[in-house]
């Protein structure tokens, strides 16, 4: 009989921590001039922790190739800051993704202010 899970399951647990690191790495170890200011918004990992899926988004929007090449290139660079911050049998490899919903959820608050703004039709 297995015993009722407590809080996190332990792969909710290294997702978190593993956003924490990145985000602080991001922030303080990315040298790279042509990355803008990315912003950490979500982590996906494999149940192996072969493969971790790192979500993000830029503050201006031109940066976004630049900033997605800078990620790419300091990818090594950041596995091993990451090895060396947190304690798990397996360091994923890593995977950057642009984060659209941010864009698409504004787009569509865009599109409902429009339709609420507009006069409704009397039949």
């Amino acid at each position: 009989m297995r015993k009722p899970q407590r809080g996190y399951a332990r792969q909710d647990r290294v997702k978190e921590q593993i956003m924490r690191e990145m985000a602080e790495l991001v922030r303080t170890d990315l040298k790279d001039p042509r990355a803008g200011f990315i912003t950490i918004t979500d982590v996906e990992i494999t149940r192996d922790y072969s493969h971790a899926t790192i979500f993000y988004t830029v503050l201006n929007d031109t940066a976004r190739s630049v900033s997605e090449e800078a990620l790419e290139h300091a990818k090594g660079h950041l596995r091993s800051e990451l090895a060396k911050r947190i304690k798990i049998f397996k360091i994923p490899e890593l995977h950057f993704k642009y984060d659209e919903s941010l864009e698409r959820g504004m787009t569509l608050s865009a599109l409902i202010e429009q339709a609420a703004a507009e006069k409704p039709v009397e039949d």
